[in-house]
């Protein structure tokens, strides 16, 4: 009887044993399922986002450039042609025109679009009774339809316009000042409704900057008896530097694209002769139409895209500088 109970000790024992490892192997199985779903969800959902990218941005990217290499027109496929277009690009007079044209405008809106909105956040960054009021008065002109915007200015501009009747009035010129129709002028008068424009948005990025830096800086710099300039240089500049980049980096792109402010204040009539001519209106004129050189035009585009891309290169590589130096 003995030995009887001893095998029957066993037998459970091995069973319990058996069980064990089957639920072992059970849990081992179920946790590679789940290892294995927990991998694929994410490339799941990158694949929708590649998915996107690569239909609406690679693609078409890439058919320009093969599309730069060949005659094509609006009615029409085009023929291989090497270097043609590209060659034509350095005896066209427009072209250095309009890439003179898009370089001064980054060099001079650009740094009014770091300086002034940084400015102007840091007025109304602060508690008060109508600061509210004062930043969606700053923040209007974003939401603002560009043609409506341009419309009003040229009004405004005119030789007959507000601008010109309280010079006169003032008795600081005596005939009306051509801004829209003298080449320089209107330029300016295009940087200035660019800055307008464009202000308030990065207003706001400077106001999200600026929520991050510590209060007990600004306690410190007001103890140690600094006054609003030194605080905003020792404390407020230091604390955005990184955001007075992104800004500049974003301003640039958006300058050298400039199209909507120089095209309806000019009328896109030539009333200077063609000298206002920016890079994005070139591509336009060239691109657009039953005559259009679609060829020439998506040449002017990649070398465009070449410009902008290397000016991101350089500006980015100055904030790393800038990054290790601090």
């Amino acid at each position: 009887m003995t030995a009887e109970v001893v095998r029957e000790a066993g037998a459970g024992s091995a069973g319990r044993a058996g069980d064990g490892a089957g639920a072992g192997v059970g849990v081992g199985v179920g946790g590679a399922g789940r290892t294995h779903r927990w991998w694929t969800a994410p490339w799941l959902f990158l694949a929708l986002g590649i998915t996107v990218t690569a239909v609406f941005v690679l693609f078409p990217f890439l058919n320009t450039v093969v599309l730069s290499f060949t005659d094509a027109t609006m009615v029409r496929g085009g023929r291989f042609v090497g270097l043609d277009n590209y060659r034509r690009l350095g005896d066209d007079p427009r072209f250095w025109t309009a890439l003179l044209n898009s370089s001064l405008y980054v060099v001079c809106v650009v740094p009014f679009m770091v300086v002034l909105p940084l400015l102007l956040a840091s007025l109304v960054s602060g508690p008060g009774r109508f600061i509210g009021v004062f930043r969606s008065a700053f923040y209007t002109p974003v939401v603002m339809s560009a043609v409506a915007v341009g419309l009003i200015w040229t009004n405004l501009l005119d030789s007959r316009g507000l601008v010109n009747e309280a010079l006169s009035w003032l008795e600081l010129v005596s005939k009306p000042v051509p801004f829209i129709a003298d080449r320089w002028l209107l330029l300016i008068s295009a940087m200035f409704v660019t800055v307008w424009t464009g202000v308030g948005y990065y207003m706001v990025v400077y106001l999200a900057a600026l929520a991050h830096i510590p209060t007990a800086l600004y306690d410190a710099a007001s103890v140690d008896g600094a006054g609003p300039v030194r605080t905003f240089l020792s404390v407020t500049v230091p604390g955005v530097r990184s955001t007075m980049a992104l800004v500049g980096v974003l301003s640039s792109v958006a300058a050298f694209r400039v199209f909507s402010e120089v095209y309806v204040l000019s009328g896109n009539t030539g009333g200077t002769g063609g000298k206002d001519i920016t890079m994005t209106m070139l591509i336009q004129r060239e691109g657009t139409g039953l005559s259009a050189d679609t060829g020439y035009a998506t040449a002017i585009s990649v070398v465009m895209f070449v410009i902008t891309l290397a000016l991101l290169i350089v500006q980015l590589r100055m904030q790393r500088r800038d990054g290790d130096a601090e």
